[in-house]
C-alpha cells in the first residue's frame, strides 16, 4: 500500500475501531488457483487474531493450508473530493480531485476450524456483538433457534481464526491541507450527503477521530 507519512495511521485505538465499526473484509491470498479473495465479516479476538466462519461449501478452506499467508482489508469511511470544496480555489485553482478513505491492512496467517466449539464460538462471537449494537438486550441469541436447527446450520460452515503478524493503517482525510480548503472539504462532503466521512475528517482535525457511524 502507498502510505506518505501524513497519512499514515498509527493510533492503536484507532485502527482498533476502524475494525470494529467495519468488520466486513476482503480476505485475499495467492493459491495454486491464483488470487482468491473473499468478502467474510472478521472480529477481534482476545489475542492477536481475528476471528470469522465461511460456509462449508466455499472453497476457500480447501485452497488453503492452516497456516497459509492471508492479508485482511478493513475499509472506513471513503469518497470523492472536488477542487470546488477548497476555499483557495478562487484563488490560484492550483488544485485537482482527489479521492478520500480510510483503510487497515492486517496480515496474518490463517488456520482452519472444523470442530463444533470452534464454530460455536466464531458465530456467538459475531452475533453477540453485532445484536448487542442493532436490538441491546432485546438481540437475537444462537439459544432463540431450535436446537436441531443450529447444529444443521453449524455442521454447514468452517470457523477459522488469522494469527495477526503486520498492521498497517492509513487515514487519507486531507490532514495535509491547510485549515481554510479542510474546513471546505468536511462542508462540502457533509453538503453532498456524505456525513460519515465529514465527521471522521472533522474529528481527526480536532484531535478526537472517533469510530464511524
Amino acid at each position: 500500500m502507498y502510505l506518505p507519512e501524513h497519512f499514515h495511521e498509527v493510533d492503536p485505538d484507532r485502527i482498533a475501531a476502524l475494525i470494529a465499526e467495519n468488520p466486513l473484509a476482503s480476505v485475499v491470498a495467492q493459491t495454486d488457483s491464483g488470487l482468491v479473495a473473499n468478502h467474510i465479516p472478521l472480529l477481534a479476538g482476545k489475542e492477536r487474531e481475528l476471528i470469522g466462519h465461511v460456509a462449508l461449501a466455499n472453497d476457500m478452506h480447501r485452497l488453503m493450508a492452516d497456516g497459509h499467508e492471508v492479508l485482511a482489508i478493513f475499509q472506513g469511511a471513503d469518497g470523492y473530493v472536488s477542487p470546488n470544496f477548497y476555499p483557495s480555489k478562487a484563488n490560484h485553482h492550483r488544485h485537482v480531485p482527489t479521492w478520500n478513505y480510510e483503510v487497515v491492512h492486517v496480515h496474518g496467517q490463517i488456520t482452519f476450524q472444523h470442530d463444533l466449539r470452534a464454530k460455536r464460538a466464531a458465530v456467538g462471537l459475531l452475533t453477540s456483538r453485532q445484536e448487542l449494537r442493532l436490538n441491546g438486550d432485546h438481540g437475537w441469541r444462537m439459544a432463540d433457534a431450535p436446537a436441531d436447527y443450529m447444529e444443521t446450520m453449524l455442521a454447514n460452515i468452517v470457523a477459522f481464526r488469522i494469527t495477526i503478524h503486520r498492521t498497517i493503517a492509513k487515514s487519507k482525510l486531507s490532514q495535509n491541507r491547510e485549515a481554510g480548503d479542510l474546513r471546505g472539504a468536511i462542508d462540502g462532503l457533509r453538503a453532498t450527503g456524505n456525513t460519515p466521512l465529514s465527521e471522521q475528517m472533522a474529528a481527526r482535525a480536532t484531535g478526537s477521530a472517533k469510530p464511524d457511524a
